[in-house]
């Protein structure tokens, strides 16, 4: 799997292969030293009268799944590897876990509350709710149907960053974190997720993205009665 940073590359592209399931099969096809041909890549940089870097390239192997971790050229360039590769602010790692992701968001986010409790004389609910909603929030949520964390451990981390938010707010800071979250009528991280899941997963059927959808779902004829009750 080839990564390239701040360029939209062509689809069709073999820097890319649709699945897995294709992708190894081309992996066992090849020869040990592999090569990439990049003819359209360069008629595409030509097109638009950019040229590509050879430093802005990286092979991600992904572990597992007997990778005999290949080298690629891309041109007369030999690519290099890297275990972690970041692309629109999202980072993935050659294990597909988004735990270095949901470390490097609460970082930032932590940074950006510490920020505001030093810059605002006031941390009333009128003040702080508002910048959180504004600073602080959209960076936790950031393509976060991407990224969505799957270990405890990372979904604790990320949603430590809402608890410390809403203990800063005066008046809040006494009650527990459900209460917290109630009296402002805000909701978890857990289940702010599990809404743009399911927006997204009505999406697919119902509005410009019924090809994809026809991919990934089989509608079922709607039941009624005692027969729907049962398959809840």
């Amino acid at each position: 799997m080839s990564w390239t940073r701040g360029q939209s590359i062509p689809s069709a592209s073999l820097l890319m292969m649709q699945n897995w399931e294709e992708w190894l099969t081309h992996q066992k096809a090849v020869l040990p030293f592999s090569e990439i041909w990049t003819g359209e890549i360069e008629n595409w940089a030509k097109t638009n009268r950019m040229k590509y870097s050879k430093g802005k390239h990286r092979v991600l192997h992904p572990i597992g799944m007997n990778n005999p971790k290949h080298q690629y050229r891309l041109a007369v360039d030999l690519l290099g590897s890297s275990a972690a590769e970041k692309d629109l602010r999202v980072l993935v790692d050659n294990k597909l876990s988004m735990s270095q992701q949901c470390v490097l968001v609460a970082k930032k986010a932590n940074g950006i509350l510490g920020y505001i409790k030093k810059s605002v004389a006031s941390m009333s609910r009128e003040v702080i709710l508002p910048l959180y909603s504004a600073l602080l929030r959209p960076r936790l949520q950031y393509r976060v149907q991407l990224w969505a964390p799957h270990f405890k451990k990372d979904k604790e981390l990320l949603e430590r960053v809402q608890q410390r938010a809403t203990k800063t707010t005066r008046g809040l800071e006494h009650l527990s974190y459900e209460e917290r979250l109630r009296e402002p009528g805000l909701f978890s991280l857990a289940k702010r997720r599990l809404g743009g899941d399911l927006i997204n997963a009505y999406k697919y059927p119902k509005s410009g993205c019924r090809e994809e959808g026809a991919r990934l779902f089989s509608m079922v004829p709607r039941v009624t009665g005692q027969g729907a009750m049962g398959t809840n």
